[in-house]
């Protein structure tokens, strides 16, 4: 990592194993040098402090979309990739990437699948799915735990909910996979084309799904999605293959990441689970805790709607880009006593994991139970358990989660 103080500038490469795999020093350098950076490798400005990622988060002078406001030739950006036509069709309609009224619209029509008393019905399901996922290895002793559990629990919930047959889960991840790897720093084409193919058969799949609730709603997401109305207007097919997408792939990705993430920190700072998860209101802070202490997203992008002059001086255009450091700000020492270690319970506990303002994360309710239903019982029914071998995270940096975690007992 290279600094230019004057200048604000870092050179820090994304791909880095080093850094990907432990960016928490990388960040507290950055902080103390300019916690407000260019980050030449990405060509944007980038904020590490919790105070700036939370307020920009809030500031609605910046977005997830740009081209609401300003055309492409205004702006200086390259035509669509005709190789990526199925995957931009996707990302068009997708509710983490609009603004409003679109954005209002389309969450609005959602968001009732996702309140907190409405998730907590599931949670007699998770604990029978959870119980069922461990039955299969726990006479094994051992198990490499992100395959294993970490992720067939949460699709097999999303799945659940939106009412996909569950023999497609498989399928599912692999495409949410495929997908996913488009948000790694420079992707070359033969991952774009694989990554459009994937959106081109989970769309296909998804196409043929709501052409059946269409027929014969049932009781799960998609026909409600399907059947909502809102003053007489229903959303169109594009966009509920966007929303089923997005819901399949950010309902089970992130989950993923931090079930393993929190594993982890748990068995390094050898803290003792029966305290953690001694009861309902410990159990959830720990998980908040580990939500803070290891977040499963890193880097979450915005665009600027207008010229934008912050109170440090620092210049944006419109139509640029800007990086909020999640994982940065959740351990960023102004705001968080202590910030380096797990301190559960922590009266200090405001996290950014979830994002905040308009785009703050819809499924955060299902996370977060499903976090706090599984992990006390994978500790009770293993209370074993220990690292048995290096844990590595994968080549993803803006998705921080673990490739794999090999645990023994």
């Amino acid at each position: 990592m290279k600094f230019d103080s004057k200048a604000k500038t870092v050179d820090l490469n994304p791909r880095d194993p080093e850094f990907y795999n432990d960016p928490y020093p990388y960040y507290e350098a950055i902080r103390e040098e300019c916690p407000a950076f260019f980050w030449n490798n990405y060509d944007m400005w980038c904020f590490a402090a919790f105070a700036d990622v939370n307020r920009l988060l809030r500031d609605k002078r910046f977005g997830r979309q740009i081209l609401h406001v300003a055309t492409r030739e205004e702006l200086g950006m390259a035509d669509p990739k005709p190789h990526l036509a199925d995957f931009d069709a996707i990302e068009a309609h997708s509710l983490l990437e609009l603004e409003p009224p679109a954005h209002t619209r389309l969450r609005t029509m959602v968001n009732r699948a996702f309140v907190s008393r409405q998730v907590e019905k599931l949670r007699p399901d998770i604990e029978a799915l959870t119980h069922a996922t461990i039955d299969l290895f726990a006479d094994d002793g051992g198990v490499e735990l992100i395959k294993t559990f970490a992720e067939p629990i949460p699709v097999s919930v999303i799945a659940r909910m939106l009412g996909v047959p569950q023999e497609l889960n498989g399928e599912l991840l692999d495409w949410s996979h495929r997908m996913v790897r488009m948000y790694m720093f420079e992707t070359d084409e033969t991952t774009e084309r694989d990554a459009n193919r994937a959106a081109q058969e989970f769309s296909a799949c998804l196409t043929e799904l709501i052409a059946a609730r269409r027929k014969n709603p049932t009781d799960d997401l998609i026909s409600h999605m399907v059947t909502s109305e809102r003053k007489g207007d229903r959303l169109s097919d594009g966009e509920l293959i966007s929303t089923c997408v997005l819901l399949l792939n950010a309902g089970h990705e992130a989950t993923v990441h931090q079930t393993g993430n929190a594993v982890k920190a748990i068995l390094e700072n050898r803290l003792d689970h029966r305290a953690l998860f001694a009861d309902a209101a410990s159990t959830e802070a720990a998980i908040e805790e580990s939500l803070r202490y290891d977040a499963p997203l890193h880097l979450f992008t915005r665009y600027a709607l207008q010229d934008v002059e912050l109170d440090n001086g620092i210049e944006i255009r419109k139509g640029e880009q800007i990086g909020l450091m999640l994982g940065a700000a959740n351990r960023d020492p102004a705001q968080f006593a202590d910030a380096a270690s797990f301190v559960s319970g922590r009266p200090d506990q405001a996290n950014v994991t979830f994002g905040a303002g308009i785009h703050f994360c819809i499924g955060a309710p299902l996370a977060r139970l499903e976090l706090q239903t599984s992990l006390p019982i994978l500790f009770e029914r293993l209370p074993g358990l220990k690292l048995s071998d290096t844990p590595r995270y994968r080549d993803a940096y803006h998705f921080h989660g673990l490739e794999r975690l090999d645990l023994s007992w």
